[in-house]
């Protein structure tokens, strides 16, 4: 038995009187929201944190002893919320917010204390008070969307996900953690999460730091891939696979003969010889059999780093000049690679042990502007996978976008709210 299997079990056991009691919990929770009266009545101990509004964040890893667990009791929970007929559609025909009265807050209000998001002594008011904003809030961080307060499509969307496909993609995601567990029991790891577009940094059990990410679109999906960092290129050279060739750079040079020149794109035939750009017939696909270089800077497609692995799919992570792309809340952008918000703070953990390479000599390099390569002292292991739905604590149960439809469940696509 391996040693994660090993912990999910004893934790499991230990907490087996806790997850047993969750159907309890939530008949109780709903006994509680149909009852409660109206407005106040609560004790100067209700807060904004006891009203759902405390952090959902976590160290613990998404492939952990404990995410298990927890996951599994959360399963527990849904069964439960499923069995009580799960929640009702919130009207999603209003923008609401703090200080807003109106009918439809009554309905989010119900929603969210069935979710645990908010405590079911705040009554059911029509009232968009400040406990309803911070459960709002802490519903939004765990469904990965922005936490404003403020009701839109994506929250909209998100909540109106049936409480019975909600547990679905609980089971079908327990099922993944289960089966890849195994591969998660090294010291130090890299792992991609692709539904949540979010890479995690994982030392001794415990997620040392989070970076989000941009991974594949829905028609050059990123793929799953299990292997390890054997190299970091500081200043890379872009080279362009021949899809992106076939289908955006022959393009764009029929629409901009400068394109190439533009962007510092150099075209070389694969033994090395330049080829002059007004050389070739751009109305054909025949400059898809050759080599397309652009040379290292701020406008190369990887900005300062590329992070390397072998692998069968030409993927890799990287830096991007389109910083702006991490503010997008749908970041399937890429054409299958990862690029990495802070991906300096990555580097510098990658090469931590890797004789002369501290953050000073990093930086120095990337401001010389020559690509060098660097290949680390010892490989880290890295992790591409999907889990679209997990729990890293009691009562914290965090969904993604089943964005590439993996999950079987095409209602979990809310990537089509667009």
């Amino acid at each position: 038995m391996n040693t994660s299997r090993r912990h999910f079990l004893t934790a499991a056991g230990a907490l087996a009187g806790t997850a047993l009691a969750a159907p309890a919990f939530a008949q109780d929770v709903l006994s509680d929201i149909f009852n409660s009266r109206r407005r106040g009545g609560w004790s100067d101990q209700f807060d904004a944190r006891a009203a759902g509004g405390e952090d959902v964040a976590s160290n613990v890893p998404i492939y952990s002893a404990e995410t298990l667990m927890y996951t599994q009791q959360a399963i527990g929970t849904y069964q439960n919320i499923v069995a009580q007929g799960g929640w009702n559609r919130v009207p999603d025909t209003n923008k609401l917010q703090l200080g807003v009265v109106h009918p439809d807050v009554q309905a989010l209000r119900q929603h969210l204390m069935i979710s645990g998001d908010l405590n079911p002594r705040a009554g059911m008011s029509q009232s968009f008070d400040t406990y309803t904003d911070a459960a709002l809030k802490r519903f939004q961080r765990r469904h990965g969307l922005p936490s404003d307060g403020v009701t839109g499509k994506y929250t909209y969307a998100a909540m109106n996900v049936s409480a019975d496909v909600r547990l679905g993609q609980l089971q079908t995601n327990l099922t993944r953690l289960n089966q890849n567990m195994g591969t998660y029991e090294t010291s130090r790891y890299v792992m991609v999460n692709i539904p949540a577009a979010q890479i995690e940094a994982v030392e001794n059990g415990r997620v040392v730091s989070r970076h989000t990410a941009v991974v594949g679109k829905i028609d050059r999906q990123t793929p799953m891939i299990d292997s390890a960092i054997n190299e970091v290129i500081v200043n890379p050279y872009w080279n362009a696979p021949e899809s992106i060739i076939r289908k955006d750079i022959i393009p764009l040079m029929r629409k901009n003969p400068n394109y190439l020149a533009d962007n510092n794109i150099r075209i070389f035939t694969w033994a090395g010889e330049p080829v002059d750009p007004l050389s070739i017939d751009w109305n054909t696909e025949d400059a898809a059999k050759l080599h397309f270089r652009q040379d290292p800077g701020k406008m190369n497609a990887m900005a300062s780093v590329k992070i390397n692995f072998p692998n069968d799919h030409q993927t890799y992570m990287h830096d991007t000049p389109q910083q702006s792309l991490f503010n997008n809340l749908m970041r399937f952008d890429s054409s299958g690679c990862v690029r990495v918000q802070n991906v300096r703070d990555l580097v510098v953990w990658l090469m931590r042990d890797t004789q002369g390479w501290n953050r000073q000599q990093f930086e120095a390099t990337i401001r010389s502007g020559e690509s060098t390569p660097v290949k680390l002292s010892a490989a880290v292991p890295v992790h591409f996978t999907y889990v679209s739905a997990w729990s890293t604590g009691d009562g914290v149960a965090h969904f993604r976008d089943d964005v590439y439809a993996l999950d079987g469940r095409q209602e979990l696509q809310m990537s089509q709210v667009l």
